[in-house]
């Protein structure tokens, strides 16, 4: 819908305040809904999933808002509907989160089959043995997920491929459940510790989150309470490699430099100067970039999410790289990054990139969210203007992206569109204001 022009070549200096985790905000505003009373989070990144997500709790019967100092305040005591809206659903895949949410507080959940980003097929089979094991009859009929259970009871659940998205939906399932869960294989991801810490300050029993085996012990009720999330590791290597791309010189605050270690690694392998204190990180690029090899790997390993943007710092490093993608099907950006002048082979799961002297300007379209930000980097480094569309796409997982890069000095100009504005306007409330 709404389009992006930049104008690249300018490197990006200044300072840039990290927003809070997307993917910590998405479950930890579900999980505020299995309590009683209020919860007040704050460091809530203002983009469309958090506004999706808030919009299905609302629909379900939650209140949900930002005040004026940006804290989300979540009253899920109206909470009283299982049928979730196919409409908002089908927009993001973490939206299924709210079928966990609604087994344990109403013992039934119809919920459509998620949408998202593009990134090949992406089952939510482990999720339903996960509720079949702790006691719901689940099917899928005409499309919608049907679970219901008089009482979810815990039990030993192995998760198979380290799902986060199961992690998630399992734990808060289980925290209201009888009895003790135990969740083999376990996503270690730092937006699971933010979640299990934010169920433990509401009463729940959760332990052993970080490694590969998390007990919840399930509690009869939870309580609202008030909670800050950690701040958006993709987000922070995205402006890492930002950097790196223009040749600039950036301080990222609100960050936690333990959570990037192994971006921090790489970023440094490819010739970017990195120093750390306890929640900033200072990057600086005097020289072209390094070509570098990776592959993504659950946490602690190179995140998938950031494995396009580096793609795009990489098109144009000195010498060849070898990117290796083994979770998703990561890959449909290319195309888009070929109209622009890099030189990238795809063979199935890896992608062989030579670095080229420079970018040029094109015409190109985001293909997924983390695509589009690929799409931003390289444009920021090309030679003349670079026109984007599919924009909605990055405004899923980047608060006012635009907006920031401008502030760092770069020539971004956002473009809205009239599907744009009738969105905004079929979406229209004091929730919408605030975002």
């Amino acid at each position: 819908m709404a389009k992006l022009l930049i104008r690249g070549g300018t490197p990006l200096k200044g300072n840039v305040r990290i927003s809070g985790a997307k993917n910590s905000a998405l479950p930890i505003i579900v999980a505020a809904c299995l309590a009683d009373g209020e919860s007040v989070l704050e460091n809530i990144p203002r983009d469309i999933d958090v506004y999706t997500i808030s919009m299905i709790l609302q629909e379900l019967g939650a209140e949900i808002w930002f005040d004026e100092q940006k804290r989300l305040h979540v009253i899920p005591d109206g909470l009283d509907r299982y049928q979730a809206s196919y409409d908002l659903v089908r927009r993001m895949r973490a939206s299924f989160y709210v079928t966990g949410l609604l087994l344990a507080r109403l013992g039934k959940a119809e919920v459509p089959l998620p949408g998202g980003c593009a990134l090949g097929s992406r089952p939510v089979d482990y999720h339903l043995k996960g509720f079949q094991s702790l006691g719901a009859a689940v099917s899928i009929e005409h499309g919608f997920v049907k679970a219901e259970a008089s009482k979810l009871v815990g039990s030993k659940i192995y998760i198979n491929r380290s799902s986060v998205g199961t992690t998630i939906n399992l734990m808060l399932a289980a925290s209201r459940a009888q009895g003790s869960t135990i969740l083999e294989n376990a996503a270690k991801e730092p937006e699971v510790v933010d979640l299990a810490i934010y169920l433990n300050s509401m009463g729940a029993r959760v332990r052993g989150a970080g490694t590969d085996v998390i007990r919840i012990d399930g509690v009869d009720s939870l309580r609202g309470t008030e909670y800050g999330i950690i701040s958006d590791r993709i987000e922070a290597g995205t402006f890492m490699v930002a950097c790196g791309i223009t040749g600039g010189e950036l301080v990222l605050e609100n960050v936690v430099p333990e959570h990037l270690r192994s971006t921090i690694l790489k970023c440094e392998e490819a010739g970017l100067e990195i120093e750390e204190t306890v929640d900033t990180i200072r990057v600086s690029s005097k020289h072209r970039p390094q070509a570098v090899d990776l592959e993504t790997a659950p946490y602690p390993g190179f995140p998938t999410d950031l494995q396009q943007p580096f793609a795009a710092m990489m098109s144009i490093a000195d010498g060849a790289s070898i990117i290796r993608e083994t979770i998703f099907d990561r890959f449909r950006y290319v195309d888009e990054l070929r109209r622009m002048g890099a030189d990238i082979r795809v063979d199935r799961d890896t992608a062989i990139i030579r670095g080229v002297m420079e970018l040029t300007g094109a015409q190109v379209e985001a293909t997924d969210l983390r695509a589009g930000a690929a799409l931003v980097l390289a444009a920021l480094a090309a030679k003349g203007e670079t026109e984007i569309s599919g924009v909605e796409l990055v405004d899923r997982g980047y608060e006012h992206l635009d907006v920031k890069l401008r502030q760092l000095g770069a020539d971004v100009q956002r473009i809205p569109e009239q599907e744009e504005d009738a969105l905004q306007e079929h979406l229209g409330s004091p929730l919408l204001e605030m975002l």
